[in-house]
């Protein structure tokens, strides 16, 4: 692999003008390639500052908002409650970055076609949390139930001290 200062270098052999070796081609270089503008930040919930989340929710909402009436999506995809529920918020999160990264000032125009083939995965995704959550059907938001895993177990932390990778035996 070159580094980024070697980007124009980066040939894959393409059988055609314009075959699969050159799009990846074209791929790999607009992946190692330096951004024109600033770049925004994709972060974790769990890490973000105040600022940081207000900032991320301010943003989020009206992507979403966005979202729903241009995708005409029902409230069985995203439920009015959808930010109040984590992994909603999240797989909606990773959608809304993945569709502002599919337009980029060094896309060659791979990126919103990207976007729009992994939409409909994400949309499924969002369907089978709001189904288990629970909301729609009750036409009312319903507290999820929190899930803590135990780290004290004794058998988890003799689990711990052990190996578990195979090691060849050459």
């Amino acid at each position: 692999m070159h580094s980024r200062d070697n980007v124009d270098e980066f040939d894959v052999p393409s059988s055609g003008s314009f075959g699969d070796d050159e799009i990846t081609a074209q791929l790999f270089r607009s992946a190692f390639s330096g951004s024109a503008g600033p770049k925004s930040v994709t972060r974790r919930w769990r890490e973000m500052t105040t600022e940081q989340s207000q900032e991320a929710w301010r943003s989020l909402f009206a992507w979403v908002r966005w979202l729903v009436a241009t995708y005409q999506l029902t409230t069985s995809v995203v439920p009015d409650c959808w930010w109040r529920h984590p992994e909603i918020v999240a797989e909606l999160y990773a959608l809304h970055r993945a569709e502002l990264a599919s337009y980029t000032t060094d896309d060659p125009g791979f990126g919103p076609l990207a976007f729009h083939e992994r939409l409909p995965h994400a949309v499924e995704r969002l369907r089978t949390h709001t189904r288990a959550a629970g909301c729609v059907g009750l036409q009312a938001h319903k507290e999820p139930a929190p899930r803590m895993l135990a780290n004290d177990d004794p058998a988890f932390l003799d689990w711990c001290k052990a190996a578990h990778q195979l090691v060849p035996e050459f």
